[in-house]
């Protein structure tokens, strides 16, 4: 791979948080950060880019009181002759935050910002500017792409603990210096209450930092706001947040476990038990604490498409907004499917356009995985795959359809990412070995959890012919995050020979697996 170096990134963004760090409050007391320059605006939680293209990106923060907020970038760090962007208000409406678009930027460039939020009333009175960077995409299809991609957030009450270093996966991650990083959904729980201490089978407590909003199921927009600051409260987080980009799709713990819309919850710990008022808050919360470019449209959605240059279209899925209700599965009729006719005939045209070498299709649930909902004790099935190995049935149909249609459209370089299952694989897809033959080899790679309980390996449906050629999971459930398990995916792209390779990583870096795929091909 043919990264330019960008010798001083690394220490613009070590002095800038050194100094950012020193105006918080101590994380440990599970306090909202509040900078101490008394009387002006602080944004303590850091700042964020994501949805950055060749020429464009989304910049967020958050104030800790009504300000306004500006944004200034330069070619270097040493911001002479900014350039200056005039952002939002930032009020309560919002819970204080707020996010600005840069347009117009240059390609391949690493762009330096500082976020400056003005005493609405003065705006002489500014708080101290918080600094970032990110790297806009390539233009140039010989400069290469690498990003990192995971899932699952504080799940399983496994928290921020202290001792363990908080949320270290971030900084392994952070020093692979990736050009964004693709959360692919349950970036909170906001059904899994976090308390101060868990037992552990060796004797040992698991310390968790707490806060109210986590002490209980999220319901009120305010508890949902609550859980994603509650995330913000990690340094090494926020450390990441200001040196990469993120692509950030959502999943089911946004809001509530396996949740499909209509539901009505029968679980005890909720008053409101409309499925549908709760996704109603979160989807506000979630809106408002990441920068992404859809949510700001009329419709509001999550699905979209991500141009990264010549080499590389990420096409973001919502399996969760559109889907029918989880049941057996087993209908031989399924329009709706987990997509919606809509999302689906979306994707099908954004595919078939894509002059993209890859084409990454960021799924926030596995394909061949058995991922059963069993919470009003029924069979239900929560994903795609229900285990009977013979033609599709159900929510499989949809994905047939669109199978096919990659095959007979020969669209090429597709590959599959996602998580959701708390472990990790590589699983190989083939005709040969399939109950439904009309569709090309493919590649789906599962990461994740960043931060949560692991699980056992999924059951394989062998409707699509899966293969699982790599695994790493536990043999117990619920191993929380000092047990190990915790797992992210890389992914780089060579702009010279257009290659594809995928490495499956534990929390520290290491490589467990690695799978090269060749471009300009339909299937592999």
């Amino acid at each position: 791979m043919s990264h330019r170096p960008f010798p001083g990134r690394r220490s613009v963004l070590r002095g800038s948080l050194a100094a950012s760090a020193a105006l918080t409050l101590p994380t440990a007391l599970g306090s909202a950060p509040a900078f101490a320059l008394s009387g002006r605006p602080g944004a303590g939680w850091g700042v964020q880019t994501g949805d950055v293209t060749c020429d464009s990106g989304l910049v967020w923060v958050r104030s800790d009181r009504p300000a306004r907020m500006i944004v200034e970038t330069s070619a270097t760090e040493s911001f002479r002759n900014p350039r200056r962007w005039h952002g939002p208000l930032l009020g309560a409406d919002t819970d204080f935050t707020g996010t600005t678009r840069l347009r117009g930027l240059p390609s391949g460039e690493q762009i330096h910002y500082r976020v400056l939020l003005a005493d609405p009333h003065d705006p002489r009175r500014t708080g101290e500017p918080v600094t970032g960077t990110f790297r806009t995409a390539f233009a140039r299809r010989r400069d290469g792409v690498r990003f990192v991609w995971s899932g699952d957030l504080a799940g399983q009450g496994w928290g921020i603990n202290p001792d363990f270093g908080g949320y270290t996966i971030y900084n392994a991650m952070g020093a692979l210096d990736p050009d964004f990083f693709l959360c692919s959904g349950d970036n909170i729980y906001a059904d899994g209450p976090i308390t101060s201490s868990v037992a552990l089978p060796d004797g040992s407590t698991w310390r968790n930092i707490t806060t109210e909003e986590k002490s209980k199921v999220a319901e009120t927009l305010a508890e949902f706001r609550g859980n994603f600051r509650y995330n913000l409260l990690d340094e090494n987080l926020k450390r990441f947040n200001a040196q990469v980009p993120s692509i950030i799709q959502w999943d089911d713990h946004e809001v509530t476990n396996n949740w499909y819309p209509g539901e009505i919850l029968g679980d005890a710990r909720y008053t409101e038990k409309s499925v549908d008022v709760l996704a109603s808050r979160a989807r506000q919360a979630f809106s408002e604490y990441f920068p992404i470019s859809t949510l700001r449209r009329p419709d509001g959605r999550v699905y979209r498409t991500i141009n990264h240059g010549p080499l590389l279209d990420v096409f973001v899925l919502d399996m969760r907004t559109y889907r029918n209700a989880n049941s057996t599965d087993d209908q031989t009729t399924d329009a709706q499917g987990i997509l919606g006719a809509e999302q689906l005939n979306w994707l099908k045209r954004e595919l078939s356009r894509s002059r993209a070498v890859w084409k990454v299709i960021a799924s926030d649930m596995p394909l061949g995985l058995v991922v059963p909902d069993t919470g009003d004790g029924k069979p239900n099935i929560e994903a795609v795959a229900q285990g009977d190995p013979g033609a599709p049935l159900g929510r499989e149909l949809q994905i047939a359809e669109l199978l096919r249609f990659i095959k007979h459209r020969r669209i090429t370089g597709t590959v599959w990412l996602t998580a959701d299952v708390h472990h990790t694989s590589a699983q190989h897809y083939q005709p040969s070995r399939a109950a439904f033959t009309d569709f090309e080899p493919f590649w789906e790679f599962v990461s994740g959890p960043l931060n949560a309980g692991a699980f056992p390996a999924s059951a394989l449906d062998d409707t699509f012919g899966p293969e699982r050629v790599f695994v790493k999971a536990p043999t117990a459930a619920n191993v929380s995050p000092a047990g190990g398990y915790q797992f992210f995916g890389e992914v780089d792209i060579d702009g010279h020979s257009g290659e594809l390779t995928v490495r499956l990583r534990e929390q520290d870096g290491t490589v467990l697996f690695t799978k090269v795929l060749q471009p300009g091909r339909v299937g592999q």
